[in-house]
């Protein structure tokens, strides 16, 4: 089962931590649309048939798009590829966006999971991050949504950001699980290069991040979801049983995925490509029946590298009868001897066939990983 990913390169305004592609012109939005569309045609041979079991609005802010727009869009994935039934269809959004017409439009249009981009329910750090909404519509679309009938709802959060202190970062995860918002995706603050937020941080107008206080988040936030019944199923993302995301799971566990959009990426098991970052010449090129894409073929060293990544990444964890049949014995090897410093260490434990990062461990996983690789 394969999925897909819609990139809407467009925001109200830029948050200063972000360095993801987008516009704060709305002006391309009606042309955007129609460009989508038919990349939609373009790509329909991309996933060779397979069925389709997720479909993501991703971005940007996605929930800029109105009614309409997106039905436009639903339709002609269903038509073009064939979507499963019970297929998770996910459209991220701001709360700023989510009044209830919107939320009533939303889910006659079928979506069916929201993930909202909360970051924090405290004004000081809404502000610093310069986020379009208040604390007060975090709260109120979560519980409008819910009284909807939306009960798949994801929301993000920030942790480590200088205005968050640790009893703030406690009342945000604590009136999350209030909330009973079924997953939580949580993510340290990272100062990216290019961003706002490295700009203010270089010329000193801004205080610059705590790597020990962002350690300390995630433990905290380990040990209260974990006593809340949430389930840690990847690095960022927790959930109560049954509320895993299929699609971003779909990512970690190696499946085809289609992106569409400037910027987007896509995958189908030996190749990986993506489309170029910039509206103009995005729509350019599919009007002209091109994709703008640049093609990457995957090396066997590549593919080893990105399963141990994604995989101990997860709570499954690397599994190692499945690299033993997928890869040589050379490189079978090479991961059971590198991987013995790390469970001396007591980071990583291996439990019958699956090697899996500990709770420690999990403050290195990128590192780790990195560590392991061919």
């Amino acid at each position: 089962m394969a999925g897909i990913y819609l990139h809407i390169p467009f925001c109200k305004q830029a948050c200063y931590y972000c360095n993801f592609y987008f516009s704060t012109s709305l002006a391309g939005k009606d042309k955007m649309v129609e460009s989508l569309l038919q990349e939609i045609d373009l790509q329909r041979n991309y996933l060779s048939g397979e069925p389709v079991q997720t479909i993501y609005f991703g971005g940007g802010t996605p929930s800029l798009l109105s009614t309409a727009e997106l039905q436009q869009l639903l339709s002609r994935l269903h038509s073009t590829f064939e979507v499963a039934p019970d297929a998770e269809i996910t459209l991220e959004a701001n709360p700023d966006d989510l009044d209830i017409p919107k939320l009533e439009a939303l889910r006659d249009a079928g979506i069916n999971r929201l993930s909202i981009g909360v970051q924090s329910f405290h004004e000081t750090d809404l502000r610093w991050m310069n986020r379009a909404h208040n604390s007060q519509q975090a709260l109120e679309c979560i519980t409008n949504a819910q009284q909807l009938g939306f009960r798949n709802i994801t929301i993000d959060l920030i942790y480590g950001g200088p205005t968050l202190s640790d009893e703030g970062w406690e009342q945000n995860v604590r009136q999350a699980i209030a909330l009973g918002i079924p997953h939580l995706s949580c993510y340290a603050l990272t100062v990216e290069p290019g961003t706002a937020l490295d700009h203010f941080i270089r010329k000193k107008k801004m205080a610059a991040t705590d790597p020990d206080k962002a350690a300390r988040h995630f433990e905290q936030l380990m040990q209260w979801l974990e006593a809340a019944g949430y389930e840690h199923y990847e690095i960022s993302n927790f959930a109560l049983p049954g509320w895993h995301s299929r699609h971003n799971s779909s990512y970690w566990q190696g499946r085809s995925y289609l992106g569409l959009g400037p910027s987007a990426h896509s995958f189908n098991g030996h190749s990986r490509q993506w489309n170029v970052a910039n509206n103009a010449t995005y729509m350019k090129s599919i009007a002209a029946g091109q994709i703008p894409a640049e093609i990457e073929t995957l090396t066997t060293a590549m593919q080893f590298n990105e399963y141990i990544m994604t995989s101990l990444r997860t709570s499954a964890g690397c599994d190692l009868e499945w690299v033993s049949g997928k890869f040589d014995a050379a490189s079978t090897q090479h991961l059971e001897k590198e991987s013995r410093q790390f469970i001396s260490k007591g980071w990583m434990v291996q439990e019958g066939k699956y090697l899996r990062l500990t709770r420690a461990g999990r403050l290195f996983a990128d590192g780790i990983a990195a560590e392991l690789f061919l």
